[in-house]
């Protein structure tokens, strides 16, 4: 999913440095906007999931050492 919001702004980018209508960017603005917003939510649950490895590796190394 995050590879395809990233493709899809990469998209929006290229259509918007060509050139379009006022309404045209608008509507790709948006769709960016959500994209943006959606990506930046699935990077935060995959921080979340590191720093949950990261701690129970260190308790087990704890455990082990």
């Amino acid at each position: 999913m995050i590879e395809n919001n990233i493709n899809r702004l990469e998209e929006i980018g290229k259509i918007l440095e060509k050139g379009t209508t006022l309404d045209e960017s608008l509507k790709l603005y948006e769709e960016g906007c959500k994209l943006a917003k959606a990506t930046l939510k699935e990077l935060e649950k995959a921080k979340g999931k590191i720093i949950m490895i990261k701690k129970d590796f260190n308790v087990k190394e704890e455990e082990n050492g």
